[in-house]
């Protein structure tokens, strides 16, 4: 046998070989790979308090009877809030309670749906309002009662159509008014 015949076979042998592991390779791709992790379970609490920060001040927070994050803590569902707090520089100036409350916690915006009701913490005179949704705008600290809302005041009660406020500047604005405030 040629030196050239003996190369050609030995080049011949390896391609087969190469081929063979190639083939062997993709068909036993995937094998012997754990399965797949199942997939991440809401994280349930119950009792307690969640506390959010806007800068170095609180801008929130919420007592609660239960509460179930995602599973990344992005947002939560949390159901009988009691006692929740809206900050206005540092101090307590708005009080919020309400069936459920949704939580995004990554803008720190929130919406709260239900029976609801807020009242202010501040001023002598007792202002509350009651309705079915709320939402908080972490971002511009306003608090919007989009929905008819009951305004409670000095014994009086409005009904309004809806109800803006701004928890900066203490501004309160008044949708659409149905019925009647006798004047001192």
């Amino acid at each position: 046998m040629s030196r050239k015949a003996f190369w050609k076979r030995v080049a011949v042998l390896a391609c087969l070989a190469v081929a063979i592991v190639f083939v062997v390779g993709v068909l036993l791709a995937g094998k012997g790979m754990p399965p797949a992790a199942p997939p991440q379970s809401p994280i349930v609490m119950h009792g307690g308090k969640i506390v959010n920060h806007r800068i170095n001040n609180k801008s929130w927070s919420l007592d609660y009877d239960s509460a179930q994050m995602a599973p990344d803590q992005s947002s939560g569902t949390i159901t009988g809030v009691h006692n929740g707090i809206i900050f206005r520089k540092g101090k307590p100036y708005l009080n919020i309670s309400a069936r459920q409350v949704s939580v995004n916690t990554g803008s720190l915006d929130f919406t709260a749906t239900g029976l609801v009701h807020v009242t202010a913490l501040q001023g002598n005179a007792t202002r509350s309002f009651d309705t079915d949704l709320i939402v908080w705008t972490n971002s511009t600290h306003l608090l919007k009662l989009d929905h008819p809302a009951y305004f409670h005041t000095g014994g009086q009660t409005l009904k309004v159509d809806h109800v803006i406020v701004n928890v900066d500047t203490q501004d309160i604005k008044i949708g659409r008014i149905d019925g009647a405030v006798g004047l001192p």
